[in-house]
């Protein structure tokens, strides 16, 4: 009966060990998509920016038909 509470005694442990790590790892990569998504909206932002001058150089370019 001692040895088989040992063993459970240690398996809870490992398992507040893992849930630990696993709530660790899931904080750690909240954050990585946060500031991925902070990237990606700023990326964004600029290649509209460079779109919209883009548009505005192809309408200063006379047509070959004038």
């Amino acid at each position: 009966m001692e040895a088989e509470l040992t063993a459970l005694d240690d398996k809870i442990s490992q398992l507040v060990l893992l849930t630990q790590k696993l709530r660790q790892d899931n904080s750690q990569l909240r954050q990585n998509l946060v500031s991925a998504q902070s990237e990606n909206k700023r990326l964004a932002e600029k290649v509209n920016t460079a779109k919209v001058r883009l548009e505005t150089l192809l309408a200063q370019i006379p047509d070959a038909a004038e």
